[in-house]
């Protein structure tokens, strides 16, 4: 099991896209302050600014949008982003590709950023 936490502006609103739009599934939802989403063996855990803990953790931790990610990968990247931009999802920058694949860089509603990567097919 792989665990994530991300500091959002508003829960709730962060449990509607992961679950909605990126198909985790709500764990813990405590509104407004906590949810716990699973998908597969990933566990994102995500904490309103000063909420619990881990929300002190570290002096003052606000959503911010750096660089840091993880990554989900998708069989269908061009569906997937078409999908994402129709419900009105942000990205950083457009797809890039290299030999291994091709990835673009989603935003959260609170700036946080998700990778999205489809492994390059193999040649026949």
């Amino acid at each position: 099991m792989a665990a994530v936490r991300y500091i959002v502006d508003d829960i709730d609103e962060s449990v509607v896209f992961y679950r909605d739009r990126l198909g985790f599934a709500v764990e813990k939802h405590n509104p407004g302050k906590f949810a716990e989403l699973v998908r597969d063996d990933l566990h994102l855990f995500v904490n309103a600014p000063g909420a619990g803990s881990a929300g002190k953790a570290g002096g003052d931790p606000r959503p911010g949008g750096g660089w840091s990610r993880f990554m989900l990968v998708t069989q269908d990247l061009d569906r997937l982003i078409a999908d994402l931009r129709q419900a009105g999802a942000h990205f950083r920058g457009g797809i890039a590709e290299a030999g291994a694949g091709r990835q673009i860089l989603l935003e959260d509603p609170s700036g946080n950023v998700v990778e999205l990567f489809e492994y390059a097919r193999p040649s026949a």
